[in-house]
Order: C-alpha cells, then structure tokens, then sequence
C-alpha cells in the first residue's frame, strides 16, 4: 500500500527550522561571516581594545576578491536553449522554432532582472561567506501586456537565510524540503497576504487558508542582526518548499512564528527554483570554505605588524624626556615654546629613545602582503602592476595565473545552466498563453 503524503503543519516547520539553526551555530557560521564581512569591507579592527595603539588595515582581501569575481564574469554571457532530436510529433524545424522562442525568452529573463550584476554580487557572496545563492520566483503582479500577468524574477540570497533539510548534501535538487527565512516589515506581509487572496481569485486556484493580516504580530530575530534594532515591526517569514512524492512535484508553504500565511500548494515544478554555489567545498556539509576565512589570521598579522611599526615610528620621532625637577618645575612638550631654568642648563634634560625597528620587519610586511596575494592568484603580472617589457609574455603569464580560477567559473556556469533549466520550468508552468514574436 503506497504511503499517503501528509501536509507539513506551522508546527514541523518551525520545527525544522530551529534544527536548521543549530546546525548553523554548530559550525559556527554566524560569527565567521559576520568576520569575514567585517575583513573584507575594512572594518578589522572590531571587537578589539586597542588601548590607544593605532589600527591600521591594509585590506588584503577586498581587491583580490574583486579581481577574482571580475575576472570570472569579464565575459558576456548568454544563455542558449537547443533541441533535441525530436521522436514526436514535431518536426525539427518545429523543434528549432520553439527553441528560438524560448531563447528570446531568457534572454529577457536576463535583461530584465540584470542577471550579470546579480552574478557578480552571488559570486561575491560566494567568496566572502561561503555561499552564494539565487532564488527564482513568479511574480504575478508584473504588467507585461500578455494576456497571463506576471513574470520570473531572480534575488540573491544570503547564505544565512537558505536552510537544507540534508546539511551533508549540497545539491539542492536531492534535498527533501528547503526553508528560506527573510525578515519583511509587518506591514509588507499584511499586504502579501491580501495580494494572495486576489491572485487566487484571479487564477481560480482554491485556497484551503489564508491568513488573517490582524494575526500576523512583529517577532524577534534568530541570529544576530546588527540592524534589527532599528526596527521593532518586522517579522520572519519562513518560505518552506518540499518535494511531494506522490504528485512529483515541488509544493510550497509560508509561515511566521506564529501564523501560516499560506497553507501547502502546489507550485507545479519539477525543480526547486534556487542555485547554490559553495566557493570552495566542505566535505559532507552544504556550506562552503571562503576565500576570506583561511587567511584572516595572515590579515591579522600584517596588521598587528603595522601597528607596531607605527608604533616604533611614532617614540622615535616623539621620544619622552626625563628632567631635572629642581630646575624645571613643568615640562611642556609644545613647539617652539620656552623653558625656564634655574642655573646652568647643561645636563637638564634628556631624551629617551624608542627601541629602533629593524629594517627586515618593513620587508617582512611586504613579503608577506606579496606571497598571500600570490597564493590567492592575484599576483603582480595578474593585476598588471609589472612592467610589459615583454607582451607575449605577460599574456602568457596572465592567463597561467587565471587558470585556478577556472574550477570556479566553471561552477558558476553550471549554477547559470540549471537556472535556465529553472526558468523552463516555472514558463511552462506560470506562463500560460503569450504572443511571441
């Protein structure tokens, strides 16, 4: 006897999405990218007493990740659909014809929702936490003069806000369900949820429940949020899609802590509609190694270095003076200002100097700030700080030094392929009838 699929309730969701979060704070994943953000936009020096000492930051990782994530999306991308040989009743030049359709259709699909800069933000996602994610949706409000409104839309999620319901498997595909949470003003989901009561009247879809928009009350957040404090009428919505065995298709259920915004639907999809991108792997985990993490402690010690070279710098340009007290009663350290003494002035006063700095410490700093950029492939004949004596040469050397970087373009190329096979699959089933050119 076939097992009968049973709908999740409020209750499981959240539930799963607690589990999903201790997970998270079991690799310690919050603090490392609250880290690595911080590192990576300069601010490196957070959470450190300092006791007056200067703290400098020369930001290793910000313009080798940039380099990195420009070199990977340099070129123009583009997205092309082609038939297979046809065993039905189509012919092939049927075949071709619905091609070209579908071409031009994700070739808007790219345009509209400007696909290139969000890959450059989902790669630099990638490299600084982790993880890069794109989540794809139909929005049915989009005006586009077709008979059927509404159209794909594509955001970039952060690897906080994804949840898998295996952690050791990072293929979204063989995931059981997925539970993506966003905080959205109070307000907004009042209006989402009035919005669902006339897209379904619009679409004749049945509605088992939907929430009452007076039900949904502000809650707190999970993890730490450093902006959450500002705003105390916000909510986490928790977006649950799972795979029904029995239809084969991928259902879909919103949630806050409290309330079901929508009761389980299905979405029609064969495929769940996200991409995931781990910039280097983790064995048996769906969050990946960043670029930044294994060389924080390589940032931290040029920047340790450098503080104390100041340091050094600054007690021997500005040593201290000790002074004979019965002849001077106050000392003052102002510029071109007069001290008084009682008798003769010899042997008054003295300086004291600083510890002088070895000159190796300077070259220390420059070897090391040269050899972490040279394992990230960043190295001067890659960023084009040599000198082009020789332009064969330096095109050669060039791409041997883009060549480490080709694993990853090479991934991010197969997350775009199976977006495009995400977008086939939500135009076959939300597009309904359109005119074509």
């Amino acid at each position: 006897m076939a097992r009968k699929h049973k709908k999740p309730t409020l209750e499981e969701i959240q539930k799963k999405f607690a589990r999903a979060f201790s997970f998270n704070q079991s690799i310690n994943l919050y603090d490392q990218v609250k880290v690595n953000e911080d590192f990576f936009i300069g601010n490196q020096w957070e959470g450190v007493k300092s006791n007056g000492m200067p703290t400098p930051a020369i930001n290793i990782f910000k313009r080798v990740v940039n380099f990195q994530v420009a070199t990977i999306t340099s070129e123009n991308m583009s997205m092309q659909a082609s038939g297979m040989p046809s065993t039905s009743r189509y012919t092939q030049k049927e075949v071709d014809k619905i091609c070209e359709i579908v071409n031009h259709q994700l070739a808007a699909i790219m345009e509209r929702n400007k696909i290139v800069a969000k890959n450059r933000e989902f790669l630099r996602n990638a490299a600084v936490t982790g993880d890069g994610c794109l989540h794809f949706y139909f929005d049915p409000s989009v005006e586009n003069g077709q008979p059927v409104k509404g159209e794909i839309q594509v955001e970039v999620l952060d690897n906080l806000r994804v949840h898998f319901g295996n952690p050791n498997n990072r293929d979204v595909q063989k995931q059981p369900y997925i539970i993506l949470s966003r905080r959205d003003m109070v307000e907004d989901v009042k209006w989402h949820v009035e919005d669902l009561k006339e897209w379904g009247k619009e679409d004749g879809e049945i509605y088992t429940r939907i929430a009452d928009p007076d039900a949904i009350q502000p809650d707190s957040e999970k993890f730490q949020n450093d902006y959450d404090s500002y705003t105390d009428d916000r909510v986490t919505v928790l977006t649950y899609y799972y795979r029904n065995r029995e239809t084969k298709t991928i259902w879909c259920m919103e949630v806050t802590e409290n309330e079901v915004i929508r009761e389980p639907y299905d979405t029609g999809l064969k495929l769940y509609p996200l991409v995931w991108l781990n910039w280097d792997y983790i064995r048996d985990c769906y969050h990946g190694q960043a670029m930044v993490t294994g060389l924080l402690d390589n940032q931290k010690a040029i920047n340790k270095l450098n503080a104390l070279t100041i340091v050094s710098q600054m007690t021997m340009a500005f040593p201290k003076v000790a002074y004979d007290k019965t002849r001077i009663r106050n000392w003052t350290g102002d510029v071109g200002v007069g001290i008084g003494v009682n008798g003769n002035a010899d042997n008054v006063a003295k300086v004291i100097e600083g510890a002088s700095i070895s000159p190796q410490v300077a070259q220390f700093i420059e070897l090391f700030f040269d050899k972490t950029h040279s394992v990230l492939g960043a190295t001067d004949v890659a960023m084009g700080d040599s000198r082009p004596d020789n332009t064969s040469a330096i095109i050669a050397l060039q791409r041997a030094a883009n060549t480490p970087m080709e694993l990853t373009k090479q991934n991010d190329y197969q997350c775009l392929e199976d977006a495009g096979r995400i977008w086939i699959d939500i135009m076959s089933v939300r597009y309904g009838t359109r005119m074509v050119e």
